[in-house]
């Protein structure tokens, strides 16, 4: 049986682990990126999550919001059915890695 790497990043993986049942802005979700210990800059976020929307594993849209005393356009996301996809194979993927390394059996020595 041939083995194949996961269909996302760990980056991706988890970033649609953020809206996996909620939507969510893109400040969420860079916060919670960043608590993971990835320092990414506002540019570069934003580039992973247009690639994301490009493939068909997100929807992205703005909508209005108010901060302070001020009208702003803020970045949302939801996940699609092929991100949730992408996603559940990815976690299988290490479910089963986690589970061959624990029993010795990744090696073919």
């Amino acid at each position: 049986m041939p083995r194949e790497l996961p269909p996302l990043s760990h980056l991706q993986f988890l970033a649609l682990g953020v809206i996996l049942s909620n939507d969510e802005p893109g400040r969420v979700i860079r916060d919670v990126v960043a608590d993971y210990g990835v320092g990414r800059t506002g540019a570069a976020f934003y580039q992973l999550m247009a690639r994301l929307e490009r493939d068909g594993l997100i929807d992205g849209w703005y909508e209005p919001v108010v901060v302070g005393d001020q009208a702003v356009r803020e970045r949302r996301y939801r996940i699609t059915g092929a991100g949730s996809r992408a996603w559940r194979q990815t976690r299988s993927f290490y479910e089963t890695v986690a589970a061959a390394a624990a029993q010795g059996r990744l090696s073919n020595a």
